[in-house]
C-alpha cells in the first residue's frame, strides 16, 4: 500500500494506541514510540497496532503512517482512526442478586454455599446442520 518511490516509513500514534513493527528476520516486534523513528520499507514488514482500553468517544485514537523517498523527502501519509470497544462479562459473582461490573469476586471461583464466582455454560454442539 506504500506509494511509488517510498523507501522508508514513520509512525505517529495517540497515547491510547500501542504500535509495534515486526521486521522480517527479527523474532520479536519492536515497540514504536509515539513519534520520531523511521524504518526501511522492506517486503514482509508488519505494522501491528492495538488498544488496551475502551475509548471515551468514537474515533478518539489515531495511527498515521508517513512514507519517505530516498534522502528523507516526505511522499505521502495514510491514517486510521480507532475506537476501542470495551467488552465485559458482567455477572452476579457473589450471588447476592446484583450484577456488578467491577466485582472483586469476578476473577475467581469458590465452591459451596458461601462460595462466589460465575459459572458459564457454553453450548458448543451443532443443533442445526
Amino acid at each position: 500500500a506504500a506509494p511509488a518511490g517510498a523507501v522508508a516509513f514513520g509512525v505517529k500514534h495517540t497515547e491510547g494506541v500501542s504500535v509495534a513493527v515486526l521486521c522480517r528476520g527479527r523474532p520479536e516486534p519492536e515497540p514504536v514510540p509515539s513519534t520520531g523513528t523511521r524504518w526501511p520499507l522492506d517486503e514482509g514488514t508488519v505494522l501491528r497496532f492495538s488498544m488496551s482500553r475502551a475509548s471515551a468517544e468514537v474515533n478518539d485514537n489515531k495511527v498515521t503512517v508517513s512514507f519517505y523517498a530516498e534522502g528523507g523527502k516526505p511522499i505521502n501519509q495514510a491514517g486510521v482512526f480507532l475506537t476501542g470497544i470495551g467488552i465485559s462479562l458482567d455477572v452476579d459473582a457473589d450471588q447476592d442478586g446484583v450484577v456488578e461490573k467491577n466485582s472483586p469476586n469476578k476473577a475467581s471461583w469458590t465452591w459451596g454455599p458461601e462460595g462466589h464466582g460465575a459459572i458459564l455454560l457454553v453450548s458448543c454442539d451443532k443443533e442445526f446442520p
